[in-house]
């Protein structure tokens, strides 16, 4: 338990990447265009996605393919990540040891919103925290537009 210990803490001090539940600062990889289908991804299950582009935010977290694109979901929790995405939408996702630059749209329709609970419980086997979409914190991560 100690060495885990030491292991998190020089992983936050050093600014690695997200280690289990820490957050960390910027990811490392190899930036990658964004793909027309992100069904490559239903096989995995936590990605790591970061915010706030001038001081790198990160965290580890599970993520949803859809159509429209790829989601990430913090039910009604108001996490730093939410926040950092209202103040800007540029995201980074990393898959593996591809990084796709991303913007993130929050959510406010319930029936793409019933699209995504649907594919949380089939991905994940259960509905996600808080499906009240007025109350929700979900994010359609797409393609930046530069």
């Amino acid at each position: 338990m100690a060495r885990l210990i030491i292991l998190a803490t020089v992983a936050f001090i050093t600014g690695w990447g997200p280690f289990l539940i820490l957050s960390g600062g910027e990811l490392d990889g190899t930036v990658t265009p964004v793909p027309a289908n992100w069904s490559f991804t239903d096989s995995i299950d936590t990605v790591q996605f970061e915010t706030r582009p001038d001081d790198p935010y990160s965290v580890n977290i599970w993520m949803i393919a859809l159509p429209e694109g790829a989601y990430v979901h913090a039910g009604a929790n108001r996490a730093t990540w939410v926040e950092n995405i209202e103040a800007d939408p540029s995201v980074r996702l990393r898959v593996g040891e591809n990084i796709y630059l991303l913007k993130a749209d929050r959510v406010t329709d319930g029936d793409e919103f019933a699209r995504f609970s649907d594919a949380y419980e089939k991905k994940y086997d259960r509905r996600p925290r808080n499906e009240n979409v007025a109350e929700a914190y979900l994010f359609r991560l797409t393609a930046r537009d530069e």
